[in-house]
């Protein structure tokens, strides 16, 4: 019988953007789903969501991955697009691993998938790039929680042009059981009133699609956001906001805040 080594990326930020205790994860994601507010009978094709640590930004994500619960046996794909905030790179970045692990469980990871994209000549496997990196782990328990059965194909989005990103997410584009999923976070480190405006401005630009509007200091995500945009338009899709608050609204004081939007693209 062959023996195969399967490479795993441990997680990296339990225990500080989210609980290290898998049952003390579990519930609390049930509660943050639980709590979100949705009432829209919508069936998304992707979702923009932020990647701060849970107590701050989760209430937030929770309104987009509500949209989830009706189609936990239709999703088996997922493409997750995050930025990096600890490597600096050009391109984007390929897991050079079989599976992610948080404390609730591996997910494997598309490796077909994975040498599918690695055909750009933009893209490119990279460990260092996706072994501590927040933007994308943060989402895996609501995935977690939600989904029945599903692969993960996650990038790292480093310096790269918003019609690269386009291109990626389009090799992708077509299968109803694929869901696309963008973490960004809004404006960093504002006063609340500075940044209630700044954030609306963005969810504006973002809800009536215009990348052009976004720049790196009204989303850190703004990449692959602006990626996932192209494409909308490209498609003729339609942007609907979820949630708009900031870590003041959640969990923070409001003297220096981060803001968070929930979108669903359909």
């Amino acid at each position: 019988m062959k023996n195969v080594n399967y490479r795993t990326r441990p997680a990296a930020v339990a225990g500080m953007f989210y609980a290290a205790d898998s049952e003390q994860l579990s519930a609390d994601v049930t509660h943050y789903l639980r709590q979100a507010q949705n009432h829209l009978n919508i069936s998304p094709k992707a979702i923009i969501a932020p990647h701060a640590g849970h107590i701050y930004s989760a209430p937030v994500a929770a309104s987009a991955y509500k949209l989830l619960e009706p189609e936990a046996d239709k999703i088996k794909q997922v493409i997750l697009l995050g930025p990096s905030h600890r490597v600096a790179f050009r391109g984007i970045a390929t897991p050079d691993t079989d599976f992610f692990e948080t404390p609730l469980g591996k997910i494997k990871i598309n490796k077909r998938n994975c040498e599918k994209a690695e055909t750009l000549d933009f893209v490119q496997p990279s460990q260092l790039a996706h072994a501590e990196e927040h933007s994308l782990e943060v989402h895996l328990p609501f995935l977690q929680v939600l989904l029945n059965d599903f692969e993960l194909t996650p990038f790292v989005v480093g310096d790269c042009e918003r019609d690269d990103v386009a291109k990626l997410l389009e090799l992708f584009w077509g299968s109803d059981e694929t869901l696309f999923i963008i973490s960004t976070d809004l404006s960093h480190f504002h006063d609340y009133a500075t940044a209630t405006h700044r954030d609306r401005l963005t969810s504006n630009a973002i809800e009536s699609i215009q990348p052009e509007q976004i720049s790196y200091e009204d989303a850190c995500g703004r990449a692959p956001l602006n990626g996932l945009l192209t494409l909308a338009r490209h498609h003729r899709l339609n942007i609907k906001l979820l949630d708009l608050r900031n870590s003041g609204d959640t969990a923070g004081d409001k003297n220096r805040v981060v803001g968070y939007g929930a979108y669903a693209v359909y």
